[in-house]
């Protein structure tokens, strides 16, 4: 799941999203309100949700709160990761204290773009967590 509101980045991860051939369903939101709304439904179960900082109704450090609060979101134990522009380092430290699991900037190609989320992805996919079992 990625929450994106900028339409170039959309396009672009999807791009690499398909060259990196993962069998995961992909969903895309342009603002936090939408990816909360769609992570409240009982049968969503994401693998791993993508957010940017910036973005319109609910910004990432709302919609991180919002799923780190809310009893029947947290349990879907599913990693939350800011790819972002923001790198000053309060931003990161903020990031950390809300219980992220990753932070990353946006790299600067598209191949770097690739690398990144391929490394991501198969970390994640070797870990463990409770809603796992």
């Amino acid at each position: 799941m990625v929450i994106e509101d900028d339409e170039d980045d959309r396009h672009i991860l999807d791009l690499v999203f398909r060259e990196l051939n993962y069998k995961n369903e992909l969903n895309f939101f342009d603002d936090g309100q939408k990816a909360i709304e769609y992570l409240q439904r009982e049968e969503v179960m994401p693998f791993l949700v993508i957010s940017d900082i910036n973005l319109p109704k609910l910004n990432g450090f709302e919609v991180r709160d919002l799923i780190h609060t809310d009893a029947i979101l947290r349990k879907k134990s599913f990693p939350f990761i800011f790819l972002t522009t923001s790198s000053n380092r309060q931003v990161i430290r903020d990031a950390y204290d809300n219980s992220v699991q990753g932070f990353f900037i946006k790299p600067d190609t598209i191949e770097h773009l690739k690398e990144n989320l391929k490394a991501i992805i198969e970390y994640w996919k070797w870990g463990y967590a409770p809603s796992t079992f």
